[in-house]
């Protein structure tokens, strides 16, 4: 199996050093390393070009993590691809577990497995609502990210049928992505840990964005509008943008920010109508 790996990286010079050599690392080597670099200050480029030369890098202007992996996956030569944040790190056998995976289960075209979790340098265990699974995921993804990009390998027909990464979502287009995905095709689950995220860093995006729930909100309005979604993932994703809605209206609304709150009732309320003449009989 030839995958390409895509690492996007933004001012991550003091760690992506370290997610690179976990990719050269691996025990079934990638076709290629791409590193697409939005745009950073720092001293990104000089590192790739000194300690990693082999590595294909191409060198953007800022325009956000979703434009940099669809950079990636435009210059990539392999029908599958793989992704790693620049701040994570895989284990030696993370390719070739997942590649021996889909080879029992063809036709799969997205598998994904289970992650360490370290925040501010301690290991820390997930909270439920995090769990990860296999199958068909739709209604598990709905009320936050059941996919870590770093664990993936996509096939790249799966963005030549449903599209790339919404570059309009500053934040949660990986959520939006899975939806997408996750509507109509099955996921494969590697249940051992074969990668290790890094969080509680000052730019982590969940850090530089307030009310995360904003995008998923415009990911959760765009599957809804797809005519092939099945009527029980379409009310599921209905009940949870409402519910979504009403928390940052209620947000808003302790902190005075009366237009904002105006806003998301109003989606609420949209919604609800929505639903109440679906579910009406004729």
């Amino acid at each position: 199996m030839n995958i390409s790996v895509i690492i996007p990286t933004h001012n991550r010079a003091h760690t992506i050093g370290r997610a690179i050599e976990s990719v050269l690392k691996q025990s079934l080597p990638p076709s290629e390393v791409i590193i697409v670099d939005d745009g950073s200050p720092d001293k990104t480029a000089a590192l790739i070009q000194n300690d990693f030369p082999r590595c294909h890098y191409i060198y953007q202007q800022n325009q956000g993590v979703s434009s940099a992996r669809n950079s990636g996956i435009r210059a990539a030569s392999s029908e599958w691809l793989a992704f790693l944040d620049s701040d994570d790190e895989w284990m030696p056998g993370k390719l070739a577990t997942q590649a021996a995976a889909l080879k029992d289960n063809p036709g799969i075209q997205l598998c994904h497995t289970e992650e360490i979790w370290i925040r501010n340098g301690t290991r820390v265990n997930q909270m439920k609502k995090h769990a990860k699974r296999g199958g068909w995921l739709f209604q598990h993804c709905l009320p936050l990210c059941a996919i870590s990009p770093s664990s993936v390998i996509i096939h790249r027909s799966l963005f030549e049928s449903l599209g790339l990464f919404d570059e309009t979502l500053p934040a949660c287009e990986d959520y939006d992505l899975w939806l997408r995905i996750c509507a109509f095709y099955p996921t494969l689950f590697v249940e051992t840990a074969q990668i290790i995220k890094y969080g509680g860093h000052e730019d982590q995006l969940s850090r530089r964005h307030w009310g995360m729930d904003r995008f998923r909100i415009q990911a959760l309005e765009k599957i809804l509008a797809h005519p092939q979604l099945s009527s029980a993932d379409w009310q599921a994703a209905t009940e949870i943008l409402i519910k979504k809605a009403g928390i940052l209206a209620q947000w808003a609304i302790k902190r005075g920010k009366e237009q904002q709150a105006d806003t998301y009732l109003q989606i609420q309320r949209h919604h609800r109508q929505l639903m109440q003449n679906r579910c009406s009989p004729n």
